[in-house]
């Protein structure tokens, strides 16, 4: 536990050395490296998450993508995540933590999920994730077994090892890019 808050602690100081500007253009590199990958475009149902503004940034890529996939993201309620679907900028209200999240209708069809992107404080090349310390997706993933599951990080939050636990759910992939 202690590992992981210190984790914690050098990422955000690290992330302090990255202005908007650059947090952007990073965003940008990374999303096209998603969107490349043939996991994600053979999906047609994705779970992408509403980015804070210290995450990578999902919101154009939300809006683009959902006219021409169905577009899952989470909502917090109390120490859970329900799903809905992304309908529009128009349909997102500003829920827990300052993030804004949609209004539609509730997803459960868990089953039909086909790719996720997960956001995280640090990653591994093993696929290991040191989330928030919430422990929100270490409680969603379980129920999509069958989806695929890609990290999706800056370059400064791929360290050498994250802490695990055996319930840990590992990414298949981390997406992120070099930086030169």
């Amino acid at each position: 536990m202690e590992r992981k808050k210190k984790l914690r602690k050098h990422i955000a100081t690290l992330k302090t050395h990255y202005n908007s500007v650059l947090r952007k253009s990073l965003s940008t590199q990374i999303l096209a490296a998603l969107e490349a990958h043939p996991a994600f475009r053979a999906a047609s149902t994705v779970l992408l998450y509403y980015s804070l503004k210290d995450e990578v940034e999902t919101h154009t890529f939300v809006q683009k993508w959902s006219k021409k996939k169905r577009i899952l993201l989470p909502v917090v309620v109390d120490d859970d995540l329900e799903l809905r679907i992304y309908t529009g900028p128009e349909d997102m209200a500003t829920g827990s933590y300052g993030i804004e999240e949609p209004t539609g209708e509730l997803f459960t069809d868990y089953a039909t999920i086909d790719f996720i992107a997960v956001p995280g404080v640090a990653f591994d090349l093993k696929g290991n994730r040191l989330g928030r310390g919430k422990g929100y997706y270490d409680r969603l993933l379980p129920r999509i077994p069958s989806a695929y599951k890609a990290g999706i990080c800056f370059p400064f939050q791929l360290v050498e090892e994250v802490p695990a636990e055996s319930f840990d759910i590992c990414m298949d992939i981390i997406i992120t890019i070099n930086e030169k």
